[in-house]
């Protein structure tokens, strides 16, 4: 099943219980997935995912001005979305995990300099595209050949 099709199962179902909240989440997905189909950039065959990061980025940055702005209230909204979007994202890795896949990579790639940085961060985020947030994945470079 395609994820616009899982999309669209998730909306009716949403619909048939009553889940406004989660509806607007779900609708707000399928309103990008048509924008990608319309667009260029909609043939790349990571593009919904690139599109679904985007969405949960813009949420999760949003809900973070409500917090600074005293709207508990609209950030608890911006952040379930999130939490609705992310659940059609792949599993996330972090921490240890990250860090084990950059030394890997770096290792077989050769990289072993500050100087080649840029480089290496450009061939994780290559390698393990939306399996982990692109500062988390910088972050670990920068830590591993400082």
């Amino acid at each position: 099943m395609s994820l616009e099709e899982q999309i669209n199962a998730d909306i009716k179902s949403a619909m048939l219980a009553k889940e406004s909240a989660k509806l607007e989440a779900l609708r707000a997905v399928k309103a990008a997935i048509l924008m990608l189909k319309t667009s260029a950039d909609g043939s790349a065959p990571d593009a919904e995912l690139k599109s679904l990061h985007k969405m949960v980025k813009q949420r999760k940055e949003t809900a973070e001005i409500y917090k600074t702005q005293n709207r508990e209230d609209l950030a608890d909204v911006e952040l379930f979305q999130a939490g609705i979007i992310e659940q059609y994202l792949p599993k996330q890795i972090s921490g240890a995990e990250l860090e084990a896949e950059v030394k890997a990579i770096l290792s077989a790639a050769g990289v072993s300099g500050a100087a080649e940085m840029g480089k290496a961060i450009g061939m994780v985020n290559k390698t393990l595209a939306g399996k982990a947030e692109g500062k988390a994945i910088a972050d670990a470079v920068k830590k591993l050949l400082s």
